[in-house]
């Protein structure tokens, strides 16, 4: 019996891909924002593409700010984006 594959949606382009696929921005239970490579941290998640475009979208359309209620910093975003230029997200 083949194993179900988790999947989630692109806060970017809304898109539902493979979880694994996708890299986790997680907002610890203390309010604390942070980037989840391993996608195990305690939290409520937020996925997007490891694409660039993604990125843009979602800081164009605040869906980071939408999901966990309060600012993003910035170095979330710059941290995101540094992963996906690594264009290693596993």
């Amino acid at each position: 019996m083949q194993k179900k594959i988790p999947m989630r949606q692109c806060v970017g382009c809304r898109e539902m891909k493979p979880k694994k696929e996708l890299i986790r921005v997680v907002k610890s239970p203390e309010g604390a924002i942070s980037l989840d490579f391993r996608g195990k941290a305690p939290g409520r998640g937020a996925y997007l593409c490891p694409d660039p475009a993604c990125l843009k979208r979602a800081i164009k359309s605040k869906a980071l700010e939408r999901t966990f209620e309060i600012p993003i910093p910035q170095e979330i975003y710059d941290g995101l984006l540094a992963k996906m230029e690594e264009g290693d997200h596993g």
